[in-house]
């Protein structure tokens, strides 16, 4: 069972320009879908003027390259938190010192790395301007506060205005603002057009329905300004109407653009297991709904005892499941709940908390899912009972519903009732999708630029990871062997416990050649991987100024040190684009 049939590509048509590629796309002036696997024309565009830089760049370099055989570069920039984020700051950075970012077509990004893509995105033409745009979000890394008072009013703004509140707006309302210290409310389709003297930006979900129902052809979901969809089937929405209720290929209602605040809650949601997301979450909550009671009982604002009642059964109820999660005795926390309940004097809220734990004096997860559940719905009632009822409140109830059933990234499916025949009926059949963390399947965005029409000759891929420094390109060469993708030979070679910084894995044919460089090496920090590793841990909330100058430093010196490598595996792209010309031409004769 597969989403989309990749064995049947014609991957012989790479070289099929992309207006003759547009000629098969199945979309007309009745549809707000396109089903077809040519690039946009909004990106084709862009890319024609971006090459145009990158020809320069290649001149200034002292690279002969003719129009037609520009190279197409790619950047990736895989996950891992503030880490990933910091560290691509950096190595781009780098980059631009050493006078190569202006040879790169792409950039593209998974998790928190696309932290790092949207704080670049907001300055027009920033590869132009790096260095003042780099000192802004330094400066904002390590100083920048968002208050709970902010974070509550825009996680309340995205419970009143959108259809399908998840865990994914309170996510990005109240932990990803906290991280990246700013509450962007620019909107991608902002970008269009404006950014020609830059890489063109790919942010990297997967269709978290399709992961686990083993739908492996294409659970890779790429958002781009103009466009966004599934990248091998070939079935894009306009980037502006991702979120909005479409049927039979037919936008029937609007919802609000998505924002890059969310955009990047979305890209970067699994900085930790479940229990200690569960744990950021809560402990913010807990936070909100202190503050709240706090500046209500501060300004002796009149609160009926039903509101009053039900906001401290929130907290309680917060606590509770902080308890839990902490393993530690849930006993008070339980009585307390029950008590208030008691005492509180709404009708609607009438529930047993008759046996609530078990023989072992602890509350199994069943158990605590159902306690959660019945008194989000109680105190639900509660707060609806009143004249003005405070969205706060309804937003808080619906956060800690969410949390309970773990729902994450849901979104109308632009693709529901449509009769695509590469598309399975699973998705077709589905009013909504879950969209998530890539990471979760694989941390470095591969897929998105594998697109054969986009046709990518080099992929520089900056590892940020935790873990094994080389899972990412191994799964992407194990992924794109079951599905015919050409990709290159992977052999890890065989060495002491610490990576090197620098793997070519040379493509031949029409497989790209991939570049892999971990962040921490056995050449920027010899001997002292795990203390890196340790140090700059994907479970962190915020880095000190000294912290986010370290290791941007380690991450420019993966590029630093490489410089004459990169321009060399540059160079051999270059001359086997016109081997390629040269050979065809030979043919044609």
């Amino acid at each position: 069972m597969v989403l989309c049939n990749v064995r049947d590509y014609d991957w012989d048509d790479v070289g099929t320009s992309a207006s003759t590629s547009a000629d098969m796309d199945q979309m007309n002036s009745e549809s707000d879908v396109r089903i077809g696997h040519s690039v946009s024309e909004a990106e084709r565009q862009h890319l024609a003027q971006r090459r145009k830089t990158v020809l320069q760049c290649l001149k200034q370099l002292g690279i002969s390259c003719s129009e037609d055989k520009v190279p197409n570069i790619a950047v990736l920039g895989s996950g891992g938190g503030l880490r990933a984020m910091v560290g691509l700051l950096g190595s781009l950075c780098e980059l631009k010192k050493d006078g190569l970012l202006d040879c790169i077509l792409y950039l593209c990004g998974v998790s928190g790395s696309t932290w790092c893509m949207a704080s670049l995105y907001k300055e027009l033409g920033w590869s132009t301007k790096l260095e003042t745009v780099k000192e802004n979000i330094v400066q904002r890394l390590a100083d920048g506060r968002v208050s709970y008072l902010k974070r509550g009013l825009k996680l309340t703004k995205y419970y009143s205005e959108k259809d399908n509140f998840s865990l994914t707006d309170v996510w990005a309302a109240l932990i990803v603002s906290h991280m990246v210290k700013e509450i962007d409310e620019h909107r991608l389709s902002e970008h269009r057009g404006n950014y020609t003297k830059d890489p063109y930006p790919i942010y990297t979900v997967i269709d978290k329905q399709c992961k686990y129902d083993k739908l492996n052809a294409d659970p890779w979901f790429e958002i781009t300004p103009d466009e966004s969809g599934y990248s091998l089937t070939g079935a894009f929405v306009d980037s502006s109407y991702l979120g909005s209720q479409f049927e039979n290929g037919k936008k029937m209602s609007d919802q609000p653009e998505t924002d890059m605040l969310y955009l990047q809650g979305l890209c970067g949601s699994a900085i930790a297991d479940t229990e200690e997301n569960l744990k950021y979450l809560y402990e913010a909550l807990k936070q909100l709904i202190t503050d709240k009671i706090g500046i209500k009982e501060e300004s002796h604002e009149r609160q009926t005892p039903d509101v009053s009642s039900s906001s401290k059964v929130l907290l309680t109820l917060v606590e509770l499941n902080l308890c839990v999660l902490r393993k530690e005795d849930p006993t008070v926390y339980l009585q307390a709940i029950k008590k208030l309940l008691k005492d509180g004097e709404a009708e609607h809220r009438t529930f047993s908390l008759a046996k609530p734990m078990t023989s072992e004096e602890t509350i199994s997860k069943t158990e605590l899912k159902d306690l959660n559940l019945q008194v989000c719905s109680s105190v639900n009632k509660s707060f609806a009972g009143q004249r003005f009822g405070d969205q706060f409140w309804f937003a808080i109830v619906k956060a800690i519903e969410k949390a309970t059933h773990w729902t994450w990234g849901t979104t109308y499916d632009y693709l529901y009732k449509m009769n695509v025949e590469d598309v399975h009926s699973s998705v077709l059949d589905s009013e909504k999708r879950e969209y998530e963390d890539a990471g979760l399947l694989l941390n470095s965005p591969y897929f998105s630029v594998l697109r054969k029409e986009r046709d990518i000759d080099l992929i520089i891929s900056l590892d940020y990871s935790a873990g094994n420094p080389f899972e990412t390109v191994l799964r992407a060469a194990k992924t794109c062997k079951e599905l015919h993708i050409p990709f290159p030979e992977v052999v890890v070679p065989a060495e002491d416990r610490e990576p090197q910084d620098f793997y070519v894995f040379r493509g031949y044919g029409k497989a790209p050649t991939v570049i892999h460089m971990p962040l921490f090496n056995a050449v920027n920090c010899k001997g002292e991987v795990q203390k890196w590793n340790k140090t700059y841990s994907t479970f962190q909330m915020s880095y000190r100024r000294e912290m986010i100058t370290a290791l941007m430093k380690k991450a420019a010196e993966n590029i630093k040190n490489n410089k004459h490598k990169l321009l060399k595996e540059i160079k051999n792209v270059i001359d086997g684009k016109k081997s390629s010309k040269d050979k065809s031409l030979d043919k044609s004769n």
